[in-house]
């Protein structure tokens, strides 16, 4: 049993993406606000096997989050690929206490790219119909899911990329890019 989870723990992990999205634990909120989820999963993945698989993956992921959505006509597809594609582009170190901040700071800057990309939609559809003024609430949600997630990454990226790290060895599971 061990084993077995131990060479599919980043697929394991990455169904578990939709449980938490759906489960919305409000004890890990903020004003309300979660941080955004699917960048813990997305950024060491990337990180460890590079931007066209992090570019896939978050494409996987915003139609899975999307589906689970589906009374809403915005999407999560094209910030969570964007930012599949830049962590991809991250390299690893050796520092840990800085790989730690490092973490966040990235997560956070995830965050706000894809809270942004979806606000942008938002923004664009329903701009004629409202005054502007009205959509300022939408930056306090962003920045408090940009602050949630960036507080949390360290604690939860720095496990996934070591575990992912350790199963990298053993087994590739999907590789789209060729090294």
């Amino acid at each position: 049993m061990n084993k077995f989870f131990t060479k599919k723990s980043s697929i394991i992990f990455f169904i578990f993406i939709p449980i938490i999205f759906l489960w919305h634990p409000n004890w890990l909120g903020f004003l309300g606000i979660q941080p955004y989820w699917p960048l813990f999963w997305l950024l060491p993945w990337s990180m460890i096997n590079g931007s066209i698989n992090g570019l896939v993956f978050g494409l996987f992921l915003g139609l899975i989050l999307d589906s689970l959505t589906l009374d809403n006509n915005f999407t999560q597809i094209p910030g969570l690929i964007l930012c599949g594609f830049l962590f991809g582009r991250i390299k690893l170190h050796s520092d840990i206490l800085l790989g730690h901040f490092r973490y966040g700071l990235i997560c956070s800057f995830g965050s706000f790219l894809c809270g942004t990309f979806y606000f942008l939609q938002i923004l664009f559809r329903n701009f004629s119909d409202s005054n502007f003024l009205l959509f300022i609430p939408s930056v306090k949600n962003i920045l408090a899911e940009v602050f949630l997630t960036g507080l949390f990454a360290p604690f939860i990226c720095s496990q996934l990329l070591k575990l992912f790290k350790s199963q990298r060895g053993k087994i590739t599971i999907i590789n789209f890019s060729k090294k």
